[in-house]
């Protein structure tokens, strides 16, 4: 984990036009250390569990502060889309940002270094990532042709050389591997501390086990899809979350021919949650629908006539409602929450309560 220097003073990159989003439990005396990184952005904080508990955050920073009874009175009978105690809760904080882009990030993750000692400033990063092309109907064996010091290699085709919109931003993660429970009950000892200085698309047709803790998005483009589901408090699954938004955006990014991009930047993940029997508990059912899942996700086709990220949205919750509600009666009240959600994001995002 990094020691920052007080003399770290980094420029703020599109300051106006980027919310962080941070759910959380507890005192966010974690945001000291990202203050130099941080401190000119806006942070939107949605509090886990009990309103009444008085969540601490350090002085200095711009911030609003959500939690249940906000919520609630925000959405009304919508707030039914917006579980909690699971990480989902962050996705109210989606909903309510005015800006074009998103950076959310775990409480349990720290300023990491690069491999030559330097503080990552994982903000710059992901702009960078989003600010730039992506290459998902070709790979480049050089990893992302856009970064410093890169290009297209030979055989490239010049005709795709523009590449794709950038639309996800997705940062991994050092020291506590993301990992799920079974994997933790093995090797409860394993750290990641690789260091890998790359950036790569992922391909057109492939799916991918999506992280929250340390992502970045363009909320105007892709934002109504990034819903993270029905998971925790009431439900029958938890801690697959970011993996079902993953899949779903994933499957609209490629019918909209958008761009995801993982890799840098990494941050050092603590893990407050590290009850191994706990987090079997909550995953358990999703290891076994995830086998059901996944195909679902491989073989699912979006008509053409899906032309806005809404219209995409709405289908795939058509599909999942029709295939996997065969699975368990779950999946037809994920459905119905993602139909929820889009009827909250058109509610708080159209252009007359934009303007109020």
């Amino acid at each position: 984990m990094a020691q920052l220097s007080s003399s770290v003073n980094p420029m703020p990159m599109l300051k106006d036009e980027l919310d962080i989003v941070i759910p959380t439990i507890r005192n966010l005396d974690f945001l000291e250390m990202w203050r130099p990184f941080f401190e000119q952005y806006h942070l939107i904080i949605i509090q886990d569990g009990d309103p009444l508990q008085t969540i601490k955050v350090p002085k200095g920073f711009d911030y609003e502060l959500y939690n249940r009874n906000d919520i609630n009175r925000i959405l009304g009978q919508k707030a039914s889309c917006i579980s909690f105690k699971d990480s989902v809760c962050r996705c109210f904080g989606y909903l309510v940002s005015k800006k074009k882009y998103i950076y959310t990030i775990d409480d349990d993750c720290f300023v990491a270094n690069d491999s030559s000692g330097n503080d990552i400033n994982v903000i710059e990063q992901h702009m960078m990532n989003l600010l730039t092309p992506s290459t998902p109907h070709f790979f480049n064996t050089l990893y992302d042709p856009y970064a410093s010091g890169a290009d297209f290699v030979r055989g490239y085709p010049f005709s795709m050389r523009e590449g794709a919109l950038t639309v996800i931003s997705h940062g991994l993660w050092l020291n506590m591997p993301d990992y799920d429970a079974p994997t933790q009950l093995v090797k409860p000892l394993e750290r990641n501390s690789r260091y890998v200085d790359a950036v790569m698309t992922i391909p057109k047709g492939t799916l991918f086990p999506m992280c929250g803790m340390n992502l970045a998005f363009d909320r105007e483009l892709i934002g109504p899809a990034m819903y993270f589901g029905l998971m925790g408090h009431g439900q029958p699954i938890g801690g697959y979350d970011d993996m079902w938004a993953g899949w779903c955006v994933k499957v609209i990014c490629d019918h909209m021919g958008w761009g995801v991009k993982t890799g840098l930047p990494y941050v050092w993940h603590s893990k407050a949650s590290c009850n191994r029997f706990e987090n079997l508990e909550k995953e358990y059912n999703g290891i076994f629908w995830q086998e059901e899942g996944i195909p679902f996700f491989q073989s699912v086709a979006l008509p053409n006539e899906c032309t806005s990220v809404q219209q995409c949205y709405l289908e795939l919750a058509k599909q999942v409602k029709e295939k996997l509600g065969k699975v368990d009666p779950y999946f037809i009240k994920l459905a119905d929450g993602m139909i929820t959600w889009t009827e909250g994001w058109e509610e708080l995002n159209t252009p007359m309560a934009t303007e109020n």
